[in-house]
């Protein structure tokens, strides 16, 4: 399997975003592209916590339930979360049921009010320039940057769980903070990313 491949549309995509539907949907409309937001932010970084030791795939097809579940992510009704909260997430087969990634989403949502400037404006601190080029294969695109080591260092000062160094990067190419959709992807082409 090549880094990009020709979709049944016609379109040229990252390799990754080709090989489901859903993620053909998620490489073109979400993927890469800036996303700013407290509440948002804090869905991305819970829903890359739950991934970790899973399929993307597993926690995308997972994600309305999840936000369901989870009051929207809305960081602030989250944050009062009691054990019962737990207990309900824990017996939710809609969703990853791990108390300590459960627990982890909990105490992140209090970390992140705590946070003077929010949540997006912490995360975005770290977002390293653009690159002068689209990495033309992945094996261009580093798992883990100085960058995202730094952010998950920063995070888990403040409290935050489930945001190791590859997880911030999982979560700054979500966001966009950094764009490795790779030369020649339309999405690239088309300047959306």
């Amino acid at each position: 399997m090549t880094d990009l491949v020709i979709g049944p549309d016609g379109l040229s995509r990252c390799a990754w975003g080709a090989s489901t539907p859903d993620y053909a949907v998620y490489h073109d409309t979400e993927w890469g592209r800036p996303l700013r937001g407290d509440d948002a932010l804090y869905e991305r970084m819970t829903l890359e916590a739950f991934q970790s030791g899973l399929s993307w795939l597993t926690i995308l097809r997972k994600r309305p339930a999840f936000r369901l579940a989870f009051d929207g992510f809305h960081i602030e009704t989250v944050a009062a979360y009691t054990e019962a909260d737990t207990a309900r997430l824990l017996a939710d087969a809609g969703i990853v049921r791990n108390r300590a990634k459960i627990e982890a989403a909990v105490a992140n949502a209090r970390a992140a009010l705590e946070l003077p400037d929010g949540l997006s404006a912490l995360l975005w601190s770290f977002a390293p320039p653009p690159r002068p080029a689209h990495p033309t294969s992945f094996a261009e695109v580093p798992a883990l940057t100085p960058e995202s080591t730094a952010m998950a260092k920063a995070l888990k000062k403040r409290g935050f769980r489930f945001v190791g160094p590859t997880t911030a990067y999982a979560l700054m190419q979500a966001t966009g903070m950094v764009d490795d959709h790779l030369a020649g992807c339309h999405v690239v082409s088309a300047g959306a990313a």
